[in-house]
């Protein structure tokens, strides 16, 4: 069975670690990363099925890189998480391909069964 690959790009290395425990014991790869650059490069090498992707990132913001990830790799699912309620934000996240969205602090079950839908939907 192919593990299916999360990237974790948020620069609040708290949020990573908890979503890299919990999709870890999902049986997930994870990768992190604490900015665009980093998480790019992660993409580039690495494939992610799904990315989990802040909005609000120091030097290149979530909309920035989520262009980017969708250019790479029109196919990899991007679920953004945003601090605030920047709906005109959220809006053009959704227009560029995020399949949703979850305000901090979120449900991490919540989180996790968005996941496990997205993926476990993709492998049947």
């Amino acid at each position: 069975m192919i593990k299916h690959k999360v990237l974790i790009v948020d620069d609040q290395n708290g949020i990573r670690i908890l979503l890299m425990e919990v999709f870890s014991s999902e049986g997930y790869e994870t990768f992190q990363a604490a900015n665009g650059r980093i998480a790019l490069d992660i993409v580039k090498s690495q494939a992610p099925d799904l990315v989990l992707l802040d909005m609000k990132i120091p030097g290149m913001d979530g909309l920035e890189i989520l262009k980017h990830i969708k250019q790479m790799n029109p196919e990899i699912k991007v679920i953004m998480m945003t601090a605030y309620g920047e709906l005109d934000m959220i809006k053009e996240a959704t227009d560029l391909g995020a399949l949703m969205h979850f305000t901090k602090p979120f449900d991490i079950d919540e989180m996790r069964m968005a996941v496990n839908m997205q993926l476990r939907t993709k492998a049947m």
